[in-house]
């Protein structure tokens, strides 16, 4: 891209200028075969995170099992893995679509699909990949739904991950409590039977989306309208009011401890869980392999997010795959996007600890990686926070205003109204 401009010219252009651009490339470029064919291989460049936080059972999986049978199936198409910190992924996509540096295909994460669908930077796909249809309908629909952006899908789900309750069954026998909670209302009956013993009957780390969101719609209630253009109204309503004053109430009699509101000093949920602190939590399929090696006699139960009126409904995690408008190789990158959605390559990563994203690989899925089938349940009802541009910003104002609910200084209703009327504003903006 910085061929076509000059250099002074290139800096004065915006980001969502030089990403539309990308869409077409320049006009006097000689075009670069797109497909792989025998006389013209090509090499695309897959910019991604696997390796994150040390991770060399992912990339080995990639680089030793993966790529390889993709290529073999695909004599002409190479894959150049490019593996990059999580914290700076963000970043480089960013700046690399003004200086007109991108890869051929991310793996992002799915809060960010919105943020480069709205730059120009990621492709669409309906309407451009040959079978979209089948392949987005064998996935989740929770988790499709954080390709969308406006009318139009600009990614495919790569891998997933949703919150259970994860229970220590001895914390809750001492309590003479038999099983998790399965409900609001035995949430509320056992947290004062594990009082009694000095045990908080649920624990969490944050007042953001990942965390309140499961109340929410397990209450009844819903976060925005349904095309994702208005909080107030929703995110207020009595249904969500009664999914947050749970947490609330439960706060201020003690029954929740004060890391929900950020406190440091508070036990982690990593450790508190399993040295008894804690009766129960929401986390994810990673906590297994966290606790095999930290707390190796500890044995967890996993079970549904307790229901409510609206019933058991969690929150989507995970990566999603994207074709970039860059891409000179347009043809042969949705070959490896499609590629991504078989057993081949969502299989191989399970054994890594990625859930498959695709609906009809889940007992396969199940009998390979046990450990899942709880979190495969749970994908049945889970929801995507709101697919827009600006989510980490209503994270921050509902994170902002439920922490003086907890702390009393507000009532839940008076935090939601706030954060209703700051977030209303943050739907609308495409960038």
């Amino acid at each position: 891209m910085a061929g076509c401009f000059g250099k002074r010219a290139t800096r004065l252009l915006t980001v969502a200028a030089i990403a539309a651009i990308a869409l077409t490339g320049c006009s006097s470029s000689k075009k670069a075969s797109s497909d792989g064919t025998a006389d013209k291989p090509v090499t695309l460049t897959f910019w991604g995170t696997y390796g994150n936080g040390g991770n060399k059972t992912q990339t080995d999986a990639l680089s030793q099992t993966i790529i390889p049978a993709f290529e073999k199936a695909n004599p002409n198409i190479k894959i150049n893995y490019v593996d990059i910190p999580y914290d700076s992924l963000l970043q480089k996509l960013t700046t690399s679509a003004a200086g007109g540096a991108l890869p051929d295909l991310v793996r992002s994460d799915i809060g960010w699909v919105p943020k480069f669908a709205a730059l120009h930077v990621f492709a669409q796909l309906d309407g451009k990949l040959a079978n979209f249809d089948a392949l987005s309908a064998d996935n989740y629909p929770g988790i499709l739904a954080t390709n969308k952006w406006g009318d139009h899908y600009y990614g495919l789900p790569l891998d997933t991950n949703t919150r259970v309750q994860i229970s220590n069954p001895d914390a809750l026998a001492k309590a003479g409590i038999s099983s998790p909670p399965a409900t609001f209302d035995d949430l509320k009956a056992d947290a004062a039977k594990l009082a009694a013993k000095k045990i908080s009957v649920f624990a969490d780390s944050g007042l953001q989306g990942w965390n309140v969101y499961p109340w929410i719609w397990s209450a009844g209630g819903q976060v925005t309208s349904p095309d994702l253009t208005k909080a107030t109204g929703y995110l207020n309503s009595a249904q969500s009011v009664a999914g947050v004053q749970l947490l609330v109430d439960l706060y201020r009699q003690g029954a929740i401890p004060n890391l929900i509101i950020g406190n440091k000093g508070a036990v982690q949920t990593s450790d508190g869980l399993p040295k008894g602190n804690y009766a129960t939590i929401l986390d994810g399929p990673w906590m297994t392999g966290i606790w095999s090696g930290q707390y190796p006699n500890f044995k967890p139960t996993y079970s549904p997010v307790p229901a409510g009126p609206g019933g058991s409904v969690s929150v989507v995690g995970g990566e999603d795959i994207n074709v970039t408008t860059a891409s000179k190789h347009q043809d042969a990158a949705m070959k490896f996007l499609a590629f991504t959605q078989t057993a081949d390559y969502q299989l191989a990563m399970a054994k890594t600890g990625q859930m498959s994203v695709v609906k009809s690989l889940d007992s396969q899925e199940a009998q390979q990686e046990p450990a899942f089938a709880p979190f495969i349940a749970q994908l049945q009802t889970a929801r995507p926070r709101p697919s827009v541009p600006q989510a980490p910003a209503i994270d921050t104002a509902l994170s902002n205003e439920l922490t003086k609910a907890f702390q009393g200084s507000e009532s839940v209703q008076q935090a939601l109204d706030n954060a209703a009327k700051a977030i209303d504003p943050l739907l609308t903006q495409t960038s």
